[in-house]
């Protein structure tokens, strides 16, 4: 299978990488001219990159014309997590992104157990587990990780720019499956809880504000278990998994 990588400079049948990736193609894998990538560029197309030269830090293409991915689901899901404590944000980065998730955006909530501490840095790190994510999992759009919400008054504010919004509540609601078909809207936003979960207040903050109150079943699940599987059910049910 060929390597993937991804650039932003791409246009008119040619393309470039630059940096680790280009050293990486050049130095660690060997590519020599005439060999055959997969480029996926801004656009979330992929794209069959053809090496046409090799300097130091830069490696050149021609490429064939842009497809459609057949890694990208259908549908736009951004996943807002409650701030787990003890880096399980990054074990629910690495598998949301796996799962086919569009955006990741942490938020501290009222019964949050972790605290706001070094967050811009730590945000490079996410990002850069996202990017290494979209590579092993054959996707053509790299997820963003945004930085962290600072409460959940700014999610409920948050939730106006999607069709369709799901607050996981550990105590229940309408079913996934009422709400989520192979026809479902494109921007559906999943919101789930920290270990401390939702105060009453905010349950009820995320329904005025157009938030419909779902559960994930009998059971309680923890904070990194919930996003995976609600987002799991969304693909599921959109016809994004088989």
């Amino acid at each position: 299978m060929p390597h993937r990588y991804f650039t932003k400079e791409l246009a008119h049948g040619q393309a470039a990488l630059t940096g680790s990736d280009a050293h990486h193609l050049a130095n660690v894998m060997r590519a020599r001219i005439g060999e055959q990538v997969v480029l996926c560029g801004p656009d979330g197309l992929e794209y069959t990159g053809t090496v046409t030269a090799i300097t130091p830090g830069r490696v050149e293409f021609s490429v064939s014309e842009g497809a459609p991915s057949k890694a990208e689901p259908t549908v736009t899901t951004t996943l807002f997590v409650g701030y787990p404590k003890q880096g399980k944000l990054e074990e629910v980065i690495r598998h949301s992104v796996e799962l086919g998730v569009t955006e990741i955006i942490p938020f501290f909530s009222r019964y949050c157990v972790a605290t706001p501490k070094k967050e811009e840095a730590k945000n490079e790190r996410y990002n850069r587990i996202a990017a290494e994510a979209a590579k092993q999992a054959g996707r053509a759009q790299i997820p963003h990780v945004a930085l962290p919400l600072e409460n959940f008054s700014a999610v409920c504010r948050a939730m106006a720019d999607y069709d369709k919004v799901l607050f996981f509540y550990e105590g229940g609601g309408v079913p996934l499956r009422q709400l989520l078909t192979p026809d479902s809207t494109q921007r559906i936003a999943l919101i789930t809880g920290s270990e401390g979960g939702f105060s009453a207040e905010e349950a009820a903050a995320a329904a005025e504000a157009g938030a419909v109150t779902v559960g994930l079943g009998p059971r309680i699940l923890r904070c990194e278990t919930a996003p995976l599987a609600a987002l799991t059910a969304a693909m599921l049910l959109t016809g994004n998994l088989e």
